[in-house]
Protein backbone atom coordinates (compact mmCIF):
# COMPACT_ATOMS: atom_id res chain seq x y z
CA UNK A 1 0.00 0.00 0.00
CA UNK A 2 1.38 3.27 -0.46
CA UNK A 3 0.81 6.00 2.10
CA UNK A 4 -1.98 7.55 0.40
CA UNK A 5 -3.62 4.19 -0.11
CA UNK A 6 -3.34 3.72 3.93
CA UNK A 7 -4.87 7.25 4.57
CA UNK A 8 -7.89 6.62 2.16
CA UNK A 9 -8.00 3.03 3.55
CA UNK A 10 -7.83 4.65 7.43
CA UNK A 11 -10.23 7.22 6.73
CA UNK A 12 -12.93 4.69 5.33
CA UNK A 13 -12.30 2.63 8.39
CA UNK A 14 -12.61 5.33 11.21
CA UNK A 15 -15.71 6.71 9.51
CA UNK A 16 -17.29 3.09 9.87
CA UNK A 17 -16.17 2.86 12.99
CA UNK A 18 -16.95 6.14 14.51
CA UNK A 19 -19.44 8.39 12.33
CA UNK A 20 -19.94 10.40 15.36
CA UNK A 21 -17.60 11.12 17.72
CA UNK A 22 -18.40 12.99 20.99
CA UNK A 23 -16.41 15.07 22.62
CA UNK A 24 -14.71 13.02 25.66
CA UNK A 25 -14.48 15.96 27.85
CA UNK A 26 -17.55 17.47 29.66
CA UNK A 27 -17.84 21.12 29.31
CA UNK A 28 -20.39 24.01 28.43
CA UNK A 29 -18.17 26.76 26.53
CA UNK A 30 -14.56 27.37 25.70
CA UNK A 31 -13.43 28.24 29.41
CA UNK A 32 -15.06 24.71 30.49
CA UNK A 33 -13.05 23.37 28.38
CA UNK A 34 -10.32 24.99 28.61
CA UNK A 35 -10.44 23.80 32.01
CA UNK A 36 -11.23 20.26 31.51
CA UNK A 37 -8.42 19.70 28.65
CA UNK A 38 -5.65 20.98 31.12
CA UNK A 39 -7.15 19.15 33.99
CA UNK A 40 -6.95 15.89 31.92
CA UNK A 41 -2.51 15.73 31.60
CA UNK A 42 -1.97 12.57 33.42
CA UNK A 43 -5.55 12.26 34.26
CA UNK A 44 -7.64 10.09 32.38
CA UNK A 45 -10.91 11.72 31.27
CA UNK A 46 -13.26 10.05 33.26
CA UNK A 47 -12.02 10.92 36.15
CA UNK A 48 -11.83 14.67 35.20
CA UNK A 49 -15.67 14.11 33.90
CA UNK A 50 -16.13 13.18 37.99
CA UNK A 51 -14.59 16.09 38.57
CA UNK A 52 -15.48 19.30 36.76
CA UNK A 53 -19.66 19.22 37.66
CA UNK A 54 -18.95 20.71 40.95
CA UNK A 55 -15.89 22.61 40.36
CA UNK A 56 -17.82 24.69 37.46
CA UNK A 57 -20.99 24.71 39.40
CA UNK A 58 -18.91 26.72 41.67
CA UNK A 59 -17.30 28.83 38.73
CA UNK A 60 -17.90 28.14 35.49
CA UNK A 61 -16.28 31.51 34.13
CA UNK A 62 -12.93 33.10 34.42
CA UNK A 63 -14.22 35.97 36.47
CA UNK A 64 -15.57 33.36 39.21
CA UNK A 65 -12.69 30.92 38.94
CA UNK A 66 -10.11 34.32 39.02
CA UNK A 67 -11.39 34.96 42.45
CA UNK A 68 -11.38 31.80 44.13
CA UNK A 69 -8.73 31.13 47.11
CA UNK A 70 -5.74 28.75 45.39
CA UNK A 71 -6.72 25.93 48.33
CA UNK A 72 -10.25 25.41 47.16
CA UNK A 73 -9.39 25.16 43.95
CA UNK A 74 -6.70 22.36 45.11
CA UNK A 75 -9.99 20.85 47.36
CA UNK A 76 -11.94 20.15 44.37
CA UNK A 77 -9.31 18.77 41.75
CA UNK A 78 -7.01 16.79 44.27
CA UNK A 79 -7.85 13.59 43.08
CA UNK A 80 -6.36 14.25 39.37
CA UNK A 81 -2.92 14.53 39.46
CA UNK A 82 -0.58 16.60 39.30
CA UNK A 83 -3.44 19.20 41.26
CA UNK A 84 -1.70 21.86 42.88
CA UNK A 85 0.29 23.06 39.90
CA UNK A 86 -3.04 22.63 37.97
CA UNK A 87 -4.74 24.50 40.38
CA UNK A 88 -1.85 27.20 40.52
CA UNK A 89 -2.23 27.69 36.82
CA UNK A 90 -6.25 27.08 36.47
CA UNK A 91 -6.59 30.32 39.18
CA UNK A 92 -3.43 32.23 37.02
CA UNK A 93 -5.08 31.76 33.77
CA UNK A 94 -8.27 32.92 34.64
CA UNK A 95 -6.76 36.13 35.93
CA UNK A 96 -5.42 36.35 32.63
CA UNK A 97 -8.20 35.75 30.39
CA UNK A 98 -9.91 38.48 33.43
CA UNK A 99 -7.54 40.98 32.83
CA UNK A 100 -6.25 41.02 29.59
CA UNK A 101 -9.29 39.44 27.17
CA UNK A 102 -12.55 40.60 29.04
CA UNK A 103 -13.54 37.33 30.53
CA UNK A 104 -13.62 35.95 27.20
CA UNK A 105 -11.08 33.02 26.47
CA UNK A 106 -9.35 33.89 22.94
CA UNK A 107 -9.14 32.37 20.27
CA UNK A 108 -5.91 32.13 18.40
CA UNK A 109 -2.86 29.82 18.70
CA UNK A 110 -0.22 32.70 20.09
CA UNK A 111 -2.73 34.00 22.82
CA UNK A 112 -4.10 30.64 24.21
CA UNK A 113 -0.05 29.46 24.21
CA UNK A 114 0.68 32.57 26.24
CA UNK A 115 -1.59 31.52 29.25
CA UNK A 116 -0.34 29.59 31.91
CA UNK A 117 -0.21 26.07 31.78
CA UNK A 118 -1.54 25.87 28.36
CA UNK A 119 0.41 24.42 26.05
CA UNK A 120 0.37 23.73 21.97
CA UNK A 121 -1.67 20.16 22.64
CA UNK A 122 -4.23 22.28 24.72
CA UNK A 123 -4.81 25.27 23.13
CA UNK A 124 -5.07 23.24 19.78
CA UNK A 125 -8.03 21.11 21.32
CA UNK A 126 -9.62 23.95 22.57
CA UNK A 127 -9.04 25.70 18.80
CA UNK A 128 -10.60 22.36 17.20
CA UNK A 129 -13.39 21.84 19.14
CA UNK A 130 -14.50 25.12 20.93
CA UNK A 131 -13.72 27.42 17.98
CA UNK A 132 -13.86 24.83 14.94
CA UNK A 133 -10.94 25.62 13.51
CA UNK A 134 -8.85 23.28 11.53
CA UNK A 135 -6.01 21.47 14.38
CA UNK A 136 -4.73 18.12 14.90
CA UNK A 137 -3.94 17.90 18.90
CA UNK A 138 -1.58 15.08 19.09
CA UNK A 139 -1.64 13.09 22.11
CA UNK A 140 -0.17 9.57 23.21
CA UNK A 141 -2.87 7.36 21.73
CA UNK A 142 -2.38 9.24 17.92
CA UNK A 143 1.33 9.52 18.44
CA UNK A 144 1.52 5.87 18.97
CA UNK A 145 -0.99 4.76 16.47
CA UNK A 146 0.50 7.08 13.67
CA UNK A 147 3.81 5.19 13.97
CA UNK A 148 2.64 1.48 14.15
CA UNK A 149 0.11 2.21 10.79
CA UNK A 150 4.04 3.58 9.37
CA UNK A 151 2.51 7.33 8.82
CA UNK A 152 5.40 8.41 11.02
CA UNK A 153 8.54 8.29 12.54
CA UNK A 154 8.53 11.15 14.45
CA UNK A 155 9.95 10.70 17.91
CA UNK A 156 7.70 13.44 19.46
CA UNK A 157 3.92 14.35 19.40
CA UNK A 158 5.23 18.19 17.35
CA UNK A 159 6.71 15.57 14.05
CA UNK A 160 3.70 13.67 14.35
CA UNK A 161 1.40 16.08 14.18
CA UNK A 162 3.20 17.55 11.12
CA UNK A 163 2.91 14.29 9.64
CA UNK A 164 -0.42 14.31 10.23
CA UNK A 165 -1.43 17.12 8.82
CA UNK A 166 0.43 16.59 5.51
CA UNK A 167 -1.30 13.35 4.67
CA UNK A 168 -4.84 13.95 6.16
CA UNK A 169 -7.23 16.82 4.70
CA UNK A 170 -7.70 19.67 6.77
CA UNK A 171 -11.48 19.65 6.14
CA UNK A 172 -11.14 16.22 8.06
CA UNK A 173 -8.74 17.13 10.90
CA UNK A 174 -11.14 18.10 13.84
CA UNK A 175 -13.49 15.06 13.56
CA UNK A 176 -10.03 12.21 12.67
CA UNK A 177 -8.00 12.94 15.78
CA UNK A 178 -10.83 12.15 17.72
CA UNK A 179 -12.07 9.06 15.65
CA UNK A 180 -8.44 7.80 16.03
CA UNK A 181 -8.03 8.71 19.85
CA UNK A 182 -11.48 6.14 20.14
CA UNK A 183 -10.32 3.88 18.16
CA UNK A 184 -6.62 3.78 19.72
CA UNK A 185 -8.14 3.29 22.55
CA UNK A 186 -10.46 0.65 22.21
CA UNK A 187 -8.81 -1.44 19.42
CA UNK A 188 -4.95 -0.18 19.79
CA UNK A 189 -4.23 0.32 23.12
CA UNK A 190 -0.52 0.95 25.01
CA UNK A 191 -1.06 -2.48 27.41
CA UNK A 192 -3.05 -5.22 26.58
CA UNK A 193 -2.37 -4.70 22.66
CA UNK A 194 -3.59 -7.71 20.35
CA UNK A 195 -3.05 -7.22 16.66
CA UNK A 196 -5.87 -9.33 16.20
CA UNK A 197 -8.21 -7.09 17.11
CA UNK A 198 -5.90 -4.51 15.53
CA UNK A 199 -7.97 -4.53 12.00
CA UNK A 200 -6.48 -0.81 10.77
CA UNK A 201 -2.70 -2.20 11.51
CA UNK A 202 -3.22 -5.32 10.18
CA UNK A 203 -3.56 -3.57 6.83
CA UNK A 204 -1.73 -0.62 6.86
CA UNK A 205 0.50 -1.08 9.88
CA UNK A 206 4.64 -1.80 9.80
CA UNK A 207 5.88 -5.02 8.50
CA UNK A 208 8.27 -5.37 11.67
CA UNK A 209 5.64 -3.74 14.43
CA UNK A 210 3.38 -7.17 12.77
CA UNK A 211 5.86 -9.82 13.12
CA UNK A 212 7.13 -8.81 15.85
CA UNK A 213 2.74 -8.94 17.21
CA UNK A 214 2.24 -12.02 15.65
Amino acid sequence: MTKSEKVEFIIKKLEELYPEVPIPLHHEDPFTLLIAVLLSAQCKDDRVNQITPALFKRASNARAMASMELREIQNFIRSCGLYQTKAKNIKALSQKIVSEHGGMVPNTFEQLEALPGVGHKTASVVMSQAFGEPSFPVDTHIHRTMWRWGLSSGTTVEQTEEDAKRLFPQELWNKLHLQIIYYAREYAPARGYSIEKDVITQMVGRKSFIKNML
